[in-house]
């Protein structure tokens, strides 16, 4: 995933308008269906790291986003985005200047408000730091102050509760992003927080010490907001479009892009992680930062890569014989020049030149960020393997260009009935599928830890193919 502040960097608070002209219709009952040649698809949202962001370098992405551009795409038409605060949506939507609001919203109290099927489920919760007595039912909030962002379905749900528990003091938070409120909880500034339940594995990943203690709500479907007066045509196309990406897996892969992994490390590993990054992260840092200038690769990617490998030891040695900061075999050292595994510059550099030989030695056809994390597999069980795991995909009917898909297939490798099919011999393809995840948790810890300043001049050493880097997805 990707810090969501730094991701919010550039997105204006009121509004952002992207892919296409600043343009907007004038307030009417409903825009017209978009088309190719007269109209784009006008898309109202808020930022947020399940609806919409903007890396440092103006790269936009967010389960939503990719939703609303996957509906677009279907249409044959571009996207026109519209940035402001959740409380100003349902208004601005009923203006008529809108297609529709994508923003992880609920359907609202207007019975005229028009909506998609449901496309998701969720919950509002309570988080509290483990250090604090929890709060197992919604009695207990009585006399207490809870804080949620300015405009949230969690500040209409509080206030609402607040008519029934007496001194219940619901404090909104209008300025900084749900993980600057959960910091402020996870340093003691504040005792209780309201957050959506789809966030709960994100927070944990961050702030090890908070836990959802209190369901506030049951489930709440989540649904695009069409307006009071849609488009017919738009309205049934869009219906027909949630109704098929239930059916054939794009939302579960949607899903698995931006939060498939972030359930694998267990709490001990994200306090060590942390621990790690302010005591011995700052000795190390130079030499990723100089693999990024070397080879595009963002350095907290390379950075996180030798972290899963030898939990940043220079000196690391495996049984197998691979060693060094990024436990490179005695193979691949030589191959890219290496003349001391032990030194953390050269293993660095030469550990970010392998991960972008083999992003290179994809076909064109797999695209970012599925393209990273196949290469990290293949850093872990070697080129050779790998290419016999998607031959498997093939095989089985399954996208060898889709992480989603591979990261069935690659466990495979370890039972005799399928490596016999590719004649690649056992791997052990559940450990490369383990190694990917893990490594997406550290990257989306360090991108929120460790911010860059600005970015790095970049200079490919050697490299041919698809321009390297990754663009953080959280």
């Amino acid at each position: 995933m990707i810090s969501i502040r730094r991701l919010f960097a550039g997105l204006s608070i009121f509004l952002l308008v992207s892919c296409g002209d600043s343009g907007i219709a004038p307030p009417q009952r409903s825009l017209p269906f978009p088309t190719p040649a007269q109209h784009d698809l006008v898309v109202l949202t808020s930022p947020g790291p399940l609806t919409y962001f903007a890396d440092a370098a103006g790269a936009t992405g967010g389960l939503e986003h990719d939703l609303a551009e996957a509906f677009a795409q279907e249409l044959g038409v571009a996207v026109k985005y519209v940035v402001m605060p959740p409380e100003f949506l349902a208004d601005e939507l009923a203006s008529g200047r809108y297609h529709l609001a994508a923003a992880w919203l609920s359907p609202t109290a207007d019975e005229t408000m028009k909506t998609t099927p449901a496309f998701f489920s969720t919950r509002d919760v309570l988080v509290q730091n483990e250090a604090s007595l929890p709060l197992t039912e919604t009695a207990q909030l009585a006399g207490r102050t809870v804080h949620t962002l300015t405009g949230s379905r969690q500040a209409a749900l509080l206030v609402e509760l607040a008519r029934d528990i007496p001194g219940l003091v619901v404090e909104e938070h209008g300025q900084g992003d749900i993980l600057d409120l959960l910091q402020r909880l996870a340093d003691g500034k504040i005792d209780t927080v309201a957050i959506d339940g789809s966030l709960e594995d994100m927070a944990s990943q961050y702030f090890p010490a908070l836990r959802s203690t209190l369901r506030l709500s049951g489930e709440r479907p989540i649904v695009w907001l069409l307006g009071p007066h849609p488009n017919v045509e738009l309205r049934a196309r869009a219906d027909a479009f949630v109704e098929r990406v239930q059916r054939d897996g794009t939302l579960a892969r949607l899903e698995e892009r931006y939060f498939g992994h972030v359930r694998r490390l267990r709490q001990a590993d994200v306090i060590k992680f942390l621990g790690q990054i302010e005591s011995t992260l700052p000795k190390l840092r130079r030499h990723f930062e100089a693999a990024e200038r070397a080879t595009g690769l963002d350095w907290r990617l390379v950075a996180a890569v030798a972290y899963h490998e030898s939990h940043w030891d220079p000196n690391a040695t495996s049984p197998t014989g691979v060693r060094g900061i990024m436990m490179l075999t005695e193979e691949t050292a030589d191959r890219l020049g290496v003349g001391n595994r032990l030194d953390p510059r050269e293993s660095v550099l030469a550990g970010a030149r392998y991960i972008n030989i083999l992003k290179d030695m994809l076909p064109d056809s797999v695209a970012e960020p599925d393209r990273t994390w196949l290469a990290l597999a293949a850093y872990n069980i070697g080129p050779g393997h790998f290419n016999a795991a998607r031959r498997l995909a093939e095989q089985l009917k399954a996208d060898p260009d889709a992480w989603y898909e591979m990261k069935r297939i690659l466990p495979l490798l370890a039972q005799p009935k399928y490596y016999e099919k590719v004649k690649s011999g056992r791997a052990r393809g559940g450990e490369a599928v383990l190694l990917v995840e893990s490594i997406r948790t550290y990257y989306d810890i360090l991108v929120r830890n460790a911010p860059v300043d600005q970015p790095a001049p970049v200079r490919r050493e050697g490299m041919t193919g698809n321009p390297p880097g990754l663009k953080p997805p959280r």
